[in-house]
C-alpha cells in the first residue's frame, strides 16, 4: 500500500489526536519516546524505531540510553520509574503472551511510580504506539518514510 495514512486520513487524524493528548499529559517526553521505541522494537516497526529515536535525541536523550533500550534490564542507565514504564510497555505490547493480561507485578510497579492520570496516559501511549506499529508493519512502510 503506497500511502495508508493518505487513504485513511480521518483515521490518521484520530491517531494524531491521541498523540497530542499523550504528549501533553505531563509524562516526560523522553520517557514517552523510550516507551515508543521499546514497543516498536518488539513489534519490528523500523519506521517507529527510526522516528522515535530521532525524537528522543531531539529532547535530550543520549545515544547510550537509546542503544540500551532493548536491554534496559541489564544496564544502569534507567531510573526505577523508567524501568517500570518499560516493563509495563513490554507487558502490554505482549499482552497475548500472558493468559491473565498484564501481570500484577508490572502494573503495581508502574502504579508505584505514576499517579493515576499519568498511568492512564502511559497506557494510552503504549496502546497508541502499538496501533502505529501494526499499521506500519502491515503496510510495509520503510524507515525514514515519515521524513
Amino acid at each position: 500500500m503506497k500511502n495508508v495514512y493518505k487513504l485513511s486520513a480521518d483515521g490518521y487524524r484520530g491517531l494524531n489526536a491521541v498523540e497530542e493528548y499523550v504528549n501533553s499529559s505531563g509524562i516526560p517526553r523522553g520517557l514517552l519516546e523510550l516507551v515508543r521505541i521499546r514497543a516498536s522494537q518488539i513489534n519490528g516497526c523500523a519506521v517507529c524505531i527510526d522516528m522515535h529515536s530521532r525524537k528522543a535525541r531531539s529532547v535530550g536523550e543520549s545515544d547510550e540510553r537509546l542503544w540500551s533500550v532493548a536491554a534496559w534490564r541489564d544496564t544502569p542507565f534507567f531510573t526505577d520509574a523508567e524501568r517500570a514504564a518499560l516493563a509495563l510497555t513490554e507487558a502490554i505490547t505482549r499482552i497475548a503472551d500472558n493468559s491473565e493480561g498484564v501481570p500484577d507485578d508490572s502494573w503495581d510497579e508502574a502504579a508505584d511510580h505514576f499517579e493515576d492520570a499519568e498511568l492512564a496516559a502511559l497506557v494510552t501511549a503504549i496502546a497508541s504506539v502499538n496501533a502505529w506499529n501494526r499499521i506500519n508493519v502491515a503496510t510495509r512502510l520503510n524507515a525514514g518514510s515519515f521524513r
